[in-house]
């Protein structure tokens, strides 16, 4: 932001018709001059530099944030100062560009919109908001007042079970926490502490093997329904297979256990087709309005991106938001007085490196899935460290050879890979495998306070050489 301003590359006109608050954020930005950055990030000024016009001169650019933006304790700053930099640009709501946010999920983007999170309700509703409340109580044949308030984040739900005010059971579809939670093997304690862990599941992940009950479930191919990409279009869904014998979908298992705790077994409807009915109701009037969408459009083979109200004349969808106006009263945009903060572990005498987490291309999430395939298994076998040549000798590791990655909460074994590119404070390990694999049993669980997520990507770590181990 400080090199678009300074070079003048900033959309003046844009800022002034289609925004609030560029000058605050602009004068926090002039803190931070090139060579000031460099020397915090380690990136040259030549890379910032030619970034900032890229994306200034393009005809057409997008910034997208990603999954290692967010885990941080800073994430929700960062994802702003992003945004700031795009709406400087003049990229959100026009034909030159716009800035989005790339999930990790399959459908993590149509989840999001509908009451995935603990604070949510269908259509990007607030659940606090007393007019949302009573239109989605009104969709489900219950009382506002039945409805609960805001929930746990994921992670302080995790921490908070078997404890005195926390949940003593815990349904958990398709997740794998055991592997996937910061702090991994405090997470491992939370869980066997329950009275009862009931895990739906189309693989043997290794949560599920700590289940009192596993319940089998459907997997992608077999399932109906829709799924919402990562820019708003609503696509359609169709089962490739059937099930095996005895294994229930979903919405069976949500049916069939609200029934049995007293529920009317109109309310849980098990075909995705009248599901997604009910979504259009309770989405109606939201940001994600999903209410012009209908099976019948998106068979026809009509491209739908919410959001989609039902009119009239049926609506075409909004390919581009923002065209006209922002999501506020007043339709600008605002920017964001955010500054740098650094995480919230530091390194120190005994744990003098940063470690960060992430992905290989042949292995998804947990691994619980890609494990199980011999070819993805052969391509990526086992945990790895990537670390600078210089730093491997410090810690007397070599090429091959096997480390300790050791934080305050744990310590994983991997095989060391040299990597001269590595900055040489930093190490990286993936995040896809089990046992004494798991790099989350080091990760931080240091919270945003916005978003509630994780601090993945960075932790203090120290090095030492396992002669003979095997990970």
């Amino acid at each position: 932001l400080h090199i678009a301003v300074v070079d003048g590359l900033h959309d003046q006109a844009y800022i002034a018709a289609r925004t609030r608050d560029f000058e605050p954020a602009a004068r926090r930005a002039m803190a931070w001059w090139p060579e000031r950055v460099e020397e915090t990030t380690g990136v040259p000024v030549s890379s910032l530099r030619r970034a900032a016009h890229m994306l200034a001169d393009a005809g057409s650019a997008y910034v997208l944030t990603g999954r290692g933006v967010e885990q941080h304790s800073t994430g929700t700053d960062t994802v702003a100062a992003f945004i700031n930099l795009a709406l400087a640009l003049g990229l959100p709501g026009t034909d030159r560009g716009g800035y989005g946010c790339l999930t990790g999920q399959g459908n993590g983007q149509g989840g999001r919109e509908h009451g995935q999170k603990a604070d949510q309700l269908p259509g990007y509703r607030s659940l606090t908001d007393p007019a949302a409340r009573n239109h989605v109580a009104s969709v489900w044949g219950v009382a506002p007042e039945d409805l609960p308030g805001p929930g746990r984040s994921a992670y302080e739900l995790l921490d908070a079970l078997g404890s005195d005010d926390g949940p003593r059971g815990l349904l958990v579809f398709g997740s794998n926490p055991a592997v996937s939670a910061p702090d991994a093997a405090r997470v491992v304690r939370r869980l066997a502490s329950l009275d009862l862990l009931v895990v739906a599941d189309f693989v043997p992940s290794e949560t599920a093997r700590m289940a009192d009950v596993v319940l089998p479930v459907t997997q992608w191919a077999e399932e109906e329904g829709t799924l919402t990409n990562l820019e708003g279009r609503v696509l359609r869904r169709r089962a490739l297979l059937p099930p095996p014998a005895h294994v229930r979908g979903d919405l069976q298992v949500l049916h069939d256990l609200a029934v049995r705790l007293g529920q009317p077994a109109a309310r849980y409807p098990v075909a995705p087709a009248e599901v997604f009915e009910e979504l259009r109701a309770a989405s109606r009037g939201g940001r994600a309005d999903y209410s012009g969408i209908s099976y019948e459009r998106l068979d026809a083979g009509e491209a739908l991106h919410w959001p989609c109200p039902e009119t009239p004349e049926p609506h075409p969808g909004t390919p581009r938001p923002f065209q006209d106006r922002f999501a506020h009263p007043d339709g600008l945009a605002r920017f964001a007085e955010v500054d740098h903060r650094g995480p919230a572990e530091e390194t120190s005498s005994g744990y003098p490196l940063y470690a960060t987490t992430g992905r290989v291309l042949a292995h998804y999430q947990s691994g619980a899935q890609t494990r199980r395939v011999a070819e993805l298994l052969d391509a990526v076998p086992e945990p790895y460290v990537e670390v600078h040549p210089d730093t491997a000798a410090r810690a007397g590791l070599a090429e091959h050879g096997h480390a300790l990655v050791s934080s305050v909460r744990g310590s994983m074994t991997a095989r060391v890979r040299l990597e001269p590119t590595m900055r040489l404070d930093t190490v990286f390990a993936p995040f896809h495998f089990a046992a004494d694999g798991r790099a989350n049993l080091f990760t931080h669980a240091a919270l945003d306070p916005r978003s509630g997520m994780p601090e993945f990507k960075v932790c203090a770590v120290r090095l030492e050489p396992v002669p003979g181990a095997t990970p």
